[in-house]
């Protein structure tokens, strides 16, 4: 059975907070996982190459993106829009 975005978003986002998936909350944020801006733009980065898209971010203002980072419900949400766009 193929992996869901779900499950492999939050395995790219447990990854990096050197966390059991397990562990990772949908209502969780990356501040409350430890994940800093190094480790936010290494998860972009690996998000990007598992599903072959391009995410719409700026690091340096986060808050004037369209790709919403303010939980890993609204990541994993915006993820599947962009492969559902992808598919288009």
């Amino acid at each position: 059975m193929a992996e869901s975005v779900r499950d492999r978003v939050i395995a790219i986002i447990a990854e990096q907070a050197v966390l059991e998936p397990g562990d990772v909350k949908m209502e969780s944020t990356l501040e409350t996982l430890g994940i800093d801006s190094l480790g936010l733009v290494e998860s972009i980065f690996a998000i990007e190459e598992s599903f072959d898209i391009t995410v719409p971010f700026n690091a340096n203002e986060p808050d004037k993106s369209a790709f919403d980072i303010s939980s890993v419900a609204s990541i994993i949400a915006a993820v599947e829009g962009l492969v559902q766009a992808q598919k288009g």
